[in-house]
């Protein structure tokens, strides 16, 4: 085992390294992409690749570059406008300018010899403290620094980012013998902090840690899928969510990296250790040129039919020829689908007769080969069980690492079946078993078992990170119901977790937050202030949607009215609570969970927060108090570009050009149903202030929140009082906005029922039909929410759209 990984210690705070300024070598698809997150970051990145023969400037191939990422899906940038801090160059003019870089990060080919060659001719230009990486899928770090003086090499290893490098969380660090441990911590800590990355250090073997199990896993699957049989499809949905992976499962994943890519990194590894009846198919699917979904067809493939509709074919591996795409029937996988949780649908799989149950035939070798490869690994490509389930999370999106899987499906119980069927069992395994224990991690603290020592060793705390689970252990929990719970997070403040399916919001949750957070209750009383977030994927999908269409269907207005008030009293609660309330969304937050957020005192949203108010898209609008609140902010921001002379009557500031040009863009955030690509996209949609707060780092989350609360409170935080001098748009501006509506149906971009729902929205935003400058108040808004969405609701096409939702997770455009 190299000597390079720093060695496990107990918490200790590193001081982050200091990177102002970047530069990336090699403009390809990760070069630039890397480029990108760092410019995400807010760092100034130079950009650089070789001269193009024949070009009109010796920067085009960074410049192309730049247009490519502009348009990329997904977007590499969380916002265009940071391209700007990304700046073109090339090798032949502008080496001398790395000399104003802190971290200089090479991406070019993966080649050797081509790394070598520039290498040389970049350190003459390196700054005195500057650090030097080389980002590699699986070339031998110490080999790429062999040709660098041995002052460079104190400050130079690999940083191997995972592709696209905005979205995959996981950065292996890989140090060499002669790299300063200090230095690369300072780098680690820097990356998960300013770059949003989960850090792992690996040791400098083949294809590190992740996709040395990664590419393993992928060349079992399909040896066995040949094997036993199986159709492609049918090993995606065995390798999905049935066992804690991405939907993507094997084969789309590997069309999505690039199966070019993935023919690489199994060339790296040692002579034989991955040949397999799949090795010859997967190297003449590239001779082919399937490469994926960047040549448009790999392992699946999309055409267009005669008639203009979307084809989907699937390849046979036996013949090479594509054929229309099957859905995988397989009756273990629907039965698991009603297990709680991943532990639970891993258990049930694994529980039946592999010679009678096809999931469990295929289940059973390769999670073999993944427990026995996982511990083989420990103490040759990283120091511990942790690091590999760390990688394995945040490199391909995994629930569990490979060894908390172990554990959920038991130890002892695994160990027994696999000798009965003939499979592998690594001596490590046999190891912990004999030391009395059955469970790599400990049921009562963080500490997990290492083979290598025989020991069982702490789990060194990340300052800064902590997930709403960590308090419930630590504290306690004050009160809960089926939808959300309360639990102490120390400094005076408390977090309403929401846990409902999917984090759904129901009667359950819009009771339990208005109670909690109402002025007399105990938890005001006793708590300072208050966060709302979660630890689940997302922080929230909107209002429950099967308890609406019920009570519609069935005719059950004065249901559907209380729940809508409580919805609102819920909001108010929160705008109004006399501690603040600051919200940590991420992932979804979609409808009302997009309005519980623009009633928080302060938003401290993940970086990867994709917002919106979609009700438009179930054929109502939002009522929950969100078309309220945008009109607010509309009034507020035309307020800061326009201040209204206090001489003036409020008519002249209701039809002022500024509130009208905000009404505008608040419809069509509303009407279109919007979604932000990011937290800071959510900005120009008037989703979040600019004064709110994103982490990048999910896992520090729940404590930047929590500051923001801390720092409210302690700054003496008056709430808010409710708002009753609102000056109405009005007529004129209503008249505006349906203009506006009508143009769109004309032009075929919203139906007659879209036309219906904004037309709604307009109503509210202008404050009804009444006089410019009449003054409003929040509540006299809230009841026409109220009014628009029973409206709404009792429409035979807004109900065919909710029900169409619940059944495909799609919109209906009728």
């Amino acid at each position: 085992m190299s000597a390079a990984i720093p060695a496990p210690v107990e918490s200790i705070t590193i001081q982050p390294l200091l990177i102002r300024r970047a530069a990336v070598l090699g403009a390809g698809t990760m070069g630039s992409r890397i480029a990108a997150h760092l410019a995400n970051a807010g760092i100034p990145v130079l950009l650089l690749d070789m001269v193009l023969e024949g070009a009109k400037s010796k920067s085009e191939l960074a410049i192309r570059a730049l247009e490519a990422l502009a348009k990329s899906k997904p977007a590499a940038f969380y916002d265009a406008s940071f391209a700007s801090r990304i700046t073109p160059g090339n090798f032949e003019e502008d080496l001398p300018r790395l000399t104003q870089c802190d971290w200089i990060i090479e991406a070019v080919a993966e080649n050797l010899a081509i790394k070598h060659t520039l290498l040389q001719r970049v350190v003459p230009h390196l700054a005195a403290n500057a650090i030097l990486t080389t980002n590699t899928s699986g070339l031998p770090i110490s080999r790429i620094a062999e040709i660098l003086p041995s002052e460079t090499r104190k400050k130079f290893f690999g940083t191997h980012f995972f592709n696209p490098p905005r979205y995959m969380r996981l950065l292996e660090i890989i140090p060499t013998p002669e790299t300063d441990p200090a230095l690369a911590a300072s780098f680690a800590a820097f990356a998960d902090l300013h770059l949003g990355k989960e850090t792992v250090f690996a040791n400098d073997t083949p294809n590190f840690i992740a996709n040395r199990i990664g590419v393993s896993v992928i060349s079992t699957a399909a040896a066995l899928m040949l094997e036993q049989g199986l159709t492609i499809e049918e090993v995606d949905a065995l390798t999905g969510p049935a066992i804690g992976w991405p939907r993507t499962g094997t084969f789309r994943l590997a069309d999505m990296v690039g199966i070019d890519i993935l023919a690489h990194v199994a060339a790296n590894f040692p002579q034989g250790a991955t040949q397999s009846p799949f090795t010859p198919i997967l190297q003449e699917v590239v001779k082919r040129g399937w490469l994926g979904d960047k040549s448009g067809q790999g392992f699946y493939k999309k055409s267009r039919a005669a008639d203009g509709s979307e084809e989907r074919s699937a390849l046979d591996l036996k013949t090479l020829e594509y054929r229309p795409q099957a859905k995988a029937a397989i009756p273990a996988l629907d039965m698991a689908k009603s297990a709680p949780n991943t532990a639970e649908k891993l258990r049930l799989l694994l529980a039946a007769d592999p010679t009678k149950d096809k999931a469990a035939r295929f289940l059973w070798p390769l999670l073999a080969n993944l427990w026995n490869l996982s511990a083989s690994l420990i103490g040759e490509a990283a120091n511990d069980a942790p690091s590999i389930d760390a990688a394995m999370r945040a490199g391909f999106n995994w629930e569990l690492g490979p060894f908390q899987m172990w554990d959920a499906a038991g130890v002892k119980e695994t160990v027994a079946r696999l000798k009965s069927l003939n499979l592998p069992v690594h001596p490590a395994a046999e190891e912990l078993l004999q030391s009395k224990n059955t469970s790599w991690y400990a049921a009562d603290g963080p500490q997990c078992f290492n083979p290598v020592s025989a020991h069982w060793e702490p789990i060194p705390a990340q300052p800064g990170h902590a997930r709403v689970a960590d308090f419930r252990r630590t504290h306690k929990t004050v009160r809960s119901n089926s939808g959300c719970s309360l639990v102490d997070l120390g400094d005076g403040i408390a977090c309403i977790e929401l846990h409902t399916l999917k984090n759904a919001l129901g009667t359950d949750v819009t009771s339990f937050i208005a109670s909690v957070l109402k002025p007399d209750s105990e938890a005001v009383r006793d708590f300072s202030g208050f966060v709302i977030s979660g630890d689940r994927e997302h922080f929230s999908v909107g209002a429950n949607l099967m308890q609406l269409l019920l009570a519609a269907q069935e005719g059950e207005w004065d249901e559907v009215r209380g729940a809508i008030a409580a919805f609102q009293r819920m909001t108010s609660s929160i705008k109004f609570c006399p501690r603040p309330v600051v919200t940590a969304p991420f992932g979804m937050t979609l409808g009302g969970g997009a309005e519980i957020n623009l009633h928080a005192a302060r938003r401290q949203p993940f970086a990867e927060t994709y917002i919106g108010l979609v009700e438009a898209g179930v054929g109502v609008i939002p009522a929950g108090g969100g078309t309220k609140e945008l009109l607010l902010r509309s009034v507020d921001a035309a307020a800061a570009l326009a201040p209204p002379d206090p001489k003036d009557p409020p008519s002249r500031f209701a039809q002022s050009a500024e509130l009208l040009t905000a009404l505008k863009r608040a419809l069509e955030t509303i009407a279109l149903a919007k979604v932000s690509t990011s937290a800071f996209d959510a900005r120009t949609l008037g989703l979040m202030a600019p004064s709110d707060r994103i982490t990048l780092n999910r896992d520090r989350l729940l404590l930047d929140a929590k500051a923001q609360a801390v720092a409210l409170a302690e700054a003496g935080y008056s709430a808010p009082i409710p708002r009753t001098q609102i000056p109405a748009p009005g007529l004129a501006a209503l008249a505006t906005l349906e203009t506006g509506i009508y143009l769109m149906g004309e032009a075929g971009f919203a139906s007659e029922h879209d036309q219906k729902v904004a037309r709604w929205a307009a109503y509210i935003l202008s404050g009804g039909r009444i006089t410019a400058g009449t003054l409003i108040s929040e509540q006299y808004l809230l009841d026409l929410e109220l009014e628009a969405f029973l409206s709404l609701s009792g429409e035979r096409k807004t109900q065919e759209r909710i029900a169409h939702t619940l059944k495909t997770g799609k919109p209906l455009r009728n």
